[in-house]
């Protein structure tokens, strides 16, 4: 199994259903899906390296696991980050760099 293909089955699922494509190469999501991608990239232990916002096709804010000194498969740093970007702006869509290990995949 590849990396995409585990993400489409296992992670990029959610109940709201909302991607937003915006160009070929990067998948957006809503809040409320990206709230349920989070919650699963944690239970894998998918590793997300950064992540972007976007609104109204206008770039907006984004952070890197790096900067805030903390393992990418640590889900404090990810989830603070999207707390803090919920909180100061509604409406973002979201997006983000994942890594599924190689161990995962082989199951």
């Amino acid at each position: 199994m590849t990396q995409q293909e585990f993400l489409d089955e296992n992670v990029f699922i959610t109940e709201s259903g909302t991607t937003i494509n915006n160009d070929t190469t990067t998948l957006y999501f809503s809040e409320e899906a990206f709230a349920e991608i989070l919650n699963k990239a944690e239970h894998y232990g998918v590793s997300i390296y950064d992540i972007k916002s976007t609104l109204n096709g206008e770039a907006g804010k984004s952070a890197n696991h790096e900067r805030y000194k903390k393992k990418a498969t640590d889900s404090t740093w990810y989830r603070g980050v999207f707390k803090s970007f919920k909180n100061d702006q509604k409406g973002y869509l979201y997006a983000a760099t994942y890594k599924v290990s190689k161990k995962l995949l082989s199951r």
